[in-house]
């Protein structure tokens, strides 16, 4: 979790005009902490990121007013709930798999455990006009999957993602709810009953924090975060501009799988599914065929604790940092290379490196490629 002060960097960093997550990336690793990037001189930010990026934090009067805004309101969040807390890239409890995708969000708002975020996923999107069918549907897969141990990730919306979230309440699998907003704010608020409940037995989460409205540029974004956390996307229901095939592009993205209910050919509720299915997304019909098509890796939902994420602060005297530096040795190894030298999962070796990154062990070079800095 994140202390307040280092909370009140990320934040400022975060609202430097000019600085994208990329950006925030190559800063992080050349400094080490938001704090220090934001003392960095600026011929430093400058080699890193661009004149944009220096004009941004020479005018930071503005930015550093809205991020200390968003600072007191999340501090007023954190201290209305037990669960809540903020996880920043680097955390031991950052969900691997979301770390492993390609634009994991900086900094994370969470209400419920942890070590839920590190569980296996399934995600399930579809159509906000859902039919009784589909609403069935949803529900009836995302009991099957949490009554086996795999969390049910959704966006809390209407129609199916929210059959979803009910359907998977009852079981040991829980579920996650992404929103779209800040999760002071319940969107639809319709659902601000069903958002009560499920932090007890799953977890709330958004990139934004306490304050910031559902508008509706969060909702694509919201979507890589559904896709990032998951094994792999189930879509039930969906026309063919939908956001459902958003998440099913940005899980392809992730290179994770793709599912897809059939439904009727001439419902316009199908018509985004069965496009899915002819670009060679997998047909389901049961939870038994998606199960069957999942990673071989998937399987109960880990025991509670205080980190399950096998990421780890750098420290040269740690056994997995020495690890993944021996591996990397002398050469410039990308991401699959270095796999097989260590034979790490890809999320727990892609969380590994980022923390070497940021203390500034491991340079991330052009090509998605990796050098070690210095000795251990």
């Amino acid at each position: 979790m994140v202390d307040p002060d280092e909370l009140r960097a990320w934040l400022r960093l975060s609202h430097v005009s000019g600085v994208g997550r990329g950006a925030m990336r190559r800063l992080l690793a050349a400094c080490g902490s938001p704090q220090a990037v934001l003392d960095a001189p600026q011929a430093l930010w400058q080699e890193q990121v661009g004149a944009a990026a220096v004009e941004g934090l020479l005018a930071r009067q503005d930015s550093d007013a809205a991020a200390d805004a968003a600072w007191d309101a999340s501090l007023r969040w954190l201290e209305g709930g037990p669960q809540r807390q903020v996880l920043a890239w680097g955390d031991p409890d950052y969900p691997p798999l979301l770390l492993d995708s390609p634009d994991p969000p900086p900094l994370l708002w969470l209400e419920g455990p942890a070590w839920r975020l590190a569980a296996p996923s399934v995600a399930i999107v579809g159509s906000r006009q859902a039919t009784p069918a589909g609403l069935a549907h949803a529900r009836d897969f995302a009991a099957g999957l949490s009554r086996r141990s795999l969390c049910v990730v959704s966006g809390l919306a209407s129609g199916i993602d929210g059959a979803a979230h009910q359907g998977a309440l009852d079981g040991p699998g829980g579920t996650v709810a992404v929103t779209g907003c800040g999760l002071d704010i319940v969107y639809p608020t319709r659902h601000r009953a069903l958002a009560a409940r499920i932090p007890d037995n799953g977890a709330l989460l958004s990139e934004h924090p306490p304050g910031t409205p559902p508008l509706p540029a969060h909702f694509p974004l919201r979507n890589r975060i559904i896709a990032g956390l998951s094994l792999g996307t189930l879509v039930v229901e969906a026309a063919l501009k939908s956001g459902s095939l958003i998440t099913a592009r940005l899980a392809l993205e992730a290179n994770r799988e793709v599912f897809a209910l059939p439904g009727p050919i001439h419902a316009r509720q199908s018509q985004g599914c069965l496009q899915l299915i002819r670009q060679g997304a997998a047909l389901v019909t049961s939870v038994e065929e998606l199960l069957e098509a999942l990673p071989a890796h998937a399987g109960s939902v880990p025991a509670p604790g205080p980190s399950t994420a096998p990421a780890d602060r750098a420290d040269a005297a740690d056994p997995g940092d020495r690890a993944v530096l021996g591996a990397l040795g002398d050469e410039t190894l990308g991401l699959d290379a270095l796999q097989a030298r260590c034979g790490w999962p890809a999320a727990a070796l892609s969380a590994r490196l980022l923390a070497l990154e940021l203390a500034g062990r491991v340079a991330r070079l052009p090509g998605g490629r990796f050098q070690r800095i210095g000795r251990a």
